[in-house]
């Protein structure tokens, strides 16, 4: 791992070693570019930085805190600690790049945002970011997932967003990514597709990392503050994989820090009945980048299945892949009835209530915690 880790990766071409790219219409390219183009001037500028900066404190509430689980940790070892990003306005990490987006929408001279989302941490987030910077903005949301997310879609509506409810084949979060696509792919001139993590064609996973590497930049001052060294172990879940990279990438060049990546195991791990792409998926290609993915007989996406809507995913992060190829993180599963235990530990024990996505990385350490007593771990509760 060099420490121009960060300049190299992606390539030029937005390549994680043989993980991502751009594979996406002709009439596709020429935007693509100018949203790169666009990223790499102004995250340059002083003026886009400190912008973002005065976002992220008077209106986002960063930095938000680490904080100790001194129950859990009595009850099962170890030391567990929490990044709290619930404690971000929104609710989750998803603003982080949201703001970040918007911003360069904004800058771009776009005028509406348009994205897809599953749990409706990201299609909240954005709608904020739209409401913040006067831009419209549209969310398109399998069925599934409105029913089982509501009020988050009642938020959504709130803030002035459209929400696109999606009616064709599973009805979650993939067919989700695909409509969205097709409504960005009638304008692109004058909107931008907001991807909701670190997936998508070249440039959004680069993005979105960069936004995100904010929660792993805070934690691992704070968690040094805290407690003189670094953690022994950082662990964080995984559907696209935005939370993981944002606070991994601050511990990526120190070995002693185990780097863990949790997928959903959902019920079993028959096919359609998990998410666990690392575990079981294969290269391949899908909404425009290569990375590993669950795929059917017929080297098609699978159907996919997971508790927490925002996991649902077939797919992964290129740079994830790439990482997982390198063996710098070691990406693992929790079942639903293990996420769903965590879930009410954590809320009994220490009063917080996580998402179910963040629970499947709770579940983890917990396990982690009984096998390794005298270790430290940081737990991303990225909602």
């Amino acid at each position: 791992m060099s420490k121009n880790y960060f300049k190299n990766n992606p390539d030029k071409d937005g390549f994680f070693g043989t993980y991502g790219g751009a594979f996406i219409p002709p009439n596709l390219e020429e935007e693509m570019k100018k949203i790169n183009d666009a990223y790499f001037s102004i995250s340059k500028s002083h003026k886009f930085i400190n912008e973002l900066r005065q976002i992220r404190k008077h209106f986002q509430g960063r930095p938000t805190p680490v904080y100790h689980c001194g129950r859990l940790s009595q009850k099962y070892g170890g030391q567990i600690y929490l990044k709290r990003e619930d404690l971000n306005h929104t609710g989750a990490h998803k603003l982080n790049h949201c703001m970040g987006e918007a911003l360069l929408a904004k800058h771009m001279g776009k005028k509406k945002l348009i994205a897809e989302t599953g749990a409706g941490q990201h299609g909240v987030a954005l709608a904020t970011a739209a409401a913040y910077f006067g831009l419209e903005c549209e969310i398109h949301m399998g069925e599934v997932d409105i029913s089982k997310e509501y009020p988050n879609v009642q938020r959504m509506k709130v803030l002035g967003t459209t929400v696109i409810p999606v009616t064709h084949g599973l009805k979650t979060l993939k067919e989700a990514v695909d409509s969205a696509f097709e409504a960005y792919l009638k304008d692109p001139i004058n909107s931008i597709y907001c991807i909701g993590s670190v997936v998508g064609p070249h440039p959004f996973p680069m993005m979105v990392r960069d936004f995100q590497r904010v929660v792993g930049i805070e934690a691992k001052d704070q968690f040094l503050e805290m407690t003189g060294e670094l953690p022994d172990n950082v662990v964080a879940c995984v559907g696209g994989g935005s939370n993981a990279m944002g606070i991994f990438s601050a511990f990526l060049f120190d070995d002693e820090c185990a780097l863990y990546g949790i997928e959903p195991g959902g019920t079993s791990l028959k096919m359609g009945e998990h998410a666990a792409t690392m575990t079981l998926g294969k290269p391949g290609t899908i909404h425009g980048f290569k990375c590993y993915v669950l795929q059917d007989e017929n080297g098609e996406p699978a159907p996919v299945h997971s508790i927490a809507s925002g996991l649902d995913y077939p797919g992964v992060g290129p740079e994830h892949s790439m990482l997982k190829d390198l063996e710098k993180v070691t990406y693992d599963s929790i079942t639903d009835k293990e996420c769903i235990d965590a879930f009410f530990e954590l809320s009994r024990l220490e009063g917080i209530i996580p998402a179910l996505e963040s629970s499947h990385a709770v579940a983890y350490a917990i396990k982690l915690a009984q096998k390794n007593p005298q270790q430290s771990i940081l737990v991303n509760l990225s909602g």
